[in-house]
């Protein structure tokens, strides 16, 4: 049913992650599917704060991500199961949605935390990722 499941991850508040990453690794192995581990660095861009950062240090941020990230999948997901790590910059959503549909997944995994006010005036992550993505979405609460 699933060959490519990308489980999406928010390596700053990794303790609200297991119940999907459990979930994903449960999936990848009744399926046999290959897990693409996503973890996103936001870009400041060139709003007033990102005038603050040198490239240096968003390079630096990047490859931090990415020691973390495969820390964190070492740690979580078995080694029988087909891994790639992606490390994307820049908006949360945006970046899922484009790894998503580069690796070709057929269902995107995350977390969501109990919305708060401000995330039904704005749109959390996880709602815009299951509006635009072009597979399907699970989210899972912890």
């Amino acid at each position: 049913m699933y060959a490519d499941i990308m489980l999406a991850v928010d390596l700053v508040d990794a303790g609200t992650q297991m119940k999907a990453v459990r979930t994903t690794v449960s999936l990848a192995q009744a399926y046999g599917a290959r897990v693409h581990i996503i973890t996103v660095v936001p870009d400041y861009g060139m709003s007033m704060v990102g005038g603050f950062f040198t490239k240096e240090h968003e390079r630096k941020a990047i490859d931090e991500a990415n020691k973390a990230l495969h820390a964190f999948a070492a740690t979580h997901i078995p080694n029988d199961i087909k891994l790639q790590h992606i490390v994307g910059h820049g908006t949360i959503y945006r970046e899922i949605l484009r790894y998503a549909k580069e690796t070709k997944c057929d269902l995107v995994v995350m977390s969501s935390h109990r919305p708060e006010l401000e995330d039904y005036l704005l749109g959390p992550n996880a709602a815009r990722v299951m509006r635009h993505a072009q597979c399907s979405v699970m989210v899972v609460r912890d």
